[in-house]
């Protein structure tokens, strides 16, 4: 009986750390997330043509990647690796402030998922995506 009532109160543990988890707030602001978002929206426009002619992707884990390097002029290519690599220190840090701010630093990885799903569903038609299976043209 008592072994009953102990997975019980896992069980009741676990269920209330669900229902918290997915009250999750992602559009929480704090100083930090607006800074790490204006940082992304500024780099954007020097993404976006990148994006376009499928240079760079979006990965399954909420990153950019270069999926064609030779999509991009040789003069170009040091710059477009910094570019991601800036865009990519953001998003990973947004992703931590996120759950910090939502006082779970272990939610990051669901916060990480959460934030891939959706940069994949706002993508414009023509922007490259990786899936189960690799890179997919939307």
């Amino acid at each position: 009986m008592k072994r009953f009532i102990a997975i019980g109160l896992l069980l009741a543990g676990l269920a209330t750390a669900m229902l918290a988890h997915a009250a999750a707030d992602i559009e929480i602001n704090t100083p930090a997330i607006s800074a790490l978002k204006g940082s992304m929206q500024t780099r954007h426009a020097q993404l976006s043509g990148f994006y376009a002619s499928g240079a760079i992707g979006l990965t399954r884990d909420g990153l950019v990647a270069v999926r064609d390097a030779n999509a991009v002029p040789l003069a170009q290519r040091q710059s477009v690796n910094a570019l991601v690599a800036a865009e990519n220190n953001d998003r990973n840090a947004l992703y931590k402030e996120i759950a910090n701010a939502n006082s779970h630093p272990e939610w990051e990885a669901e916060v990480r998922g959460t934030f891939a799903q959706r940069w994949i569903q706002k993508a414009p038609a023509g922007w490259y995506y990786q899936d189960g299976s690799g890179w997919v043209k939307k």
